[in-house]
């Protein structure tokens, strides 16, 4: 697919901080297995909060991250004591990408190009705490500077010696998906030879979850049963899992990646992005925007509908967002929808706001090459509205040449990106 001259983009390299701990194995044993990640919260007072369940991230530290060949050259000013919690799990998880693709630190004509919904915010939290309740008197004077969304990618350059784009994408649950399409871009137009993609969030706080319960968005239901409250699709869904993590990417072309003896992932082979300009929480409910935005990454993958294999979705486990998703992805695939597995890797990680996309891209990639495809878990009663083959509850084996990963966030914004086989 895609040759006439364009170059052929592939992900080269995978890291990842889920909420089994560090690395693409732990995610992937259990992402595989339909192991749920989500837990009671135990890292902060919840007694009195609807929602009391959340897959966090349990503890990492900056010795999770890998060594790269050429780090006594460009260590820079890294200064992992101050990093956020985004800032702490994408660090963690792009110095394994990088090292997964052969890379080494200073690596030339490279950048940054990444995802956050929330960037630092659980360092604005903790600061605005203390500056109200005891008069700022332990407010650090990184307190701006650590916590804006655009510091992520910065510590991740600093990290890994890149000189190049030091961008971050703030666009909702959509972010990391939007990132990983512009890495793309930027590959195939000649301005990098590798990007280091995707996205990371640290947001499973207090603020956060009293908010979302504010909103009526989170699970209340199942505080007894934690693993059991994330179930997209299934009839007695009542809201998403808060999740958390980082899942990075390297993206290069794919000739530069066989050219070193990497053996790439997946091909990116289209992306599309509209927004309904509905509603700042809601989709619109006819969901044309969607579909238009999934027949705009399928045309630039030059794919028909038939080619996909897999579907990797939304899947939120939200009453409204999963019969609107379903509806949509049916009315893409036509004749053909019955015919077309696919899973929400949220049932098992929460939602990990703007680092979703990057996440169900990861599960993905990961499942083209094992040929195993992960379950939608606590799918016990499918909801009637939702009427597709979600692969319920057990993993199923299949060979797929080509995967559609589905994101859709606040905003009324959608997103996809069509993945292929290398080889195929």
């Amino acid at each position: 697919m895609q040759s006439n001259g364009v170059p052929r983009v592939v992900i080269s390299g995978l890291g990842v901080v889920s909420p089994f701990g560090a690395g693409r194995d732990c995610f992937w044993r259990n992402v595989s297995r339909g192991i749920s990640g989500t837990r009671a919260i135990t890292q902060f007072d919840v007694s009195d909060y609807p929602c009391r369940v959340a897959a966090s991230v349990p503890p990492v530290s900056i010795d999770n991250a890998a060594p790269l060949e050429g780090d006594a050259e460009s260590d820079g000013r890294a200064d992992p004591k101050r990093y956020s919690r985004a800032a702490l799990f994408g660090v963690i998880a792009a110095r394994e990408a990088w090292r997964d693709a052969g890379l080494r630190a200073a690596e030339p004509d490279a950048g940054v190009l990444i995802g956050s919904g929330g960037g630092g915010i659980d360092v604005g939290e903790k600061q605005y705490e203390d500056f109200f309740t005891s008069g700022g008197r332990h407010v650090t004077p990184y307190a701006i500077a650590v916590g804006i969304c655009g510091m992520v990618s910065s510590e991740i350059s600093i990290s890994l010696g890149l000189h190049g784009i030091s961008h971050v994408l703030s666009c909702g649950c959509t972010s990391s998906t939007d990132a990983i399409g512009y890495a793309a871009s930027l590959i195939r137009s000649g301005e990098y030879e590798a990007l280091l993609t995707g996205g990371t969030d640290g947001c499973v706080l207090p603020g956060m979850i009293f908010g979302f319960s504010r909103m009526r968005a989170v699970s209340t239901h199942y505080n007894d049963r934690p693993e059991t409250a994330s179930r997209p699709f299934d009839r007695g869904r009542d809201g998403f899992v808060l999740g958390e993590g980082a899942w990075m990417f390297v993206v290069e072309r794919e000739d530069r990646a066989l050219a070193r003896g990497v053996r790439p992932y997946a091909r990116v082979e289209g992306y599309g992005s509209t927004c309904d300009a509905y509603h700042r929480v809601q989709m619109d409910p006819d969901g044309a925007e969607i579909i238009r935005c999934i027949d705009i990454a399928l045309g630039r993958a030059h794919r028909r509908p038939e080619e996909i294999g897999y579907v990797n979705y939304h899947g939120t486990s939200t009453q409204l967002n999963d019969a609107i998703e379903s509806k949509c992805v049916r009315r893409v695939f036509g004749a053909h929808a019955d015919r077309v597995p696919g899973s929400s890797t949220k049932s098992m990680i929460g939602h990990p706001q703007g680092a979703s996309g990057a996440a169900g891209v990861a599960a993905t990639v990961l499942a083209m090459r094992h040929g195993i495809l992960p379950p939608t878990i606590n799918l016990d009663e499918q909801d009637p509205g939702c009427e597709m083959d979600f692969i319920p509850n057990a993993p199923r084996r299949a060979e797929i040449d080509a995967a559609l990963c589905n994101c859709l966030g606040f905003g009324s914004k959608n997103s996809a990106l069509v993945l292929g086989r290398v080889g195929s």
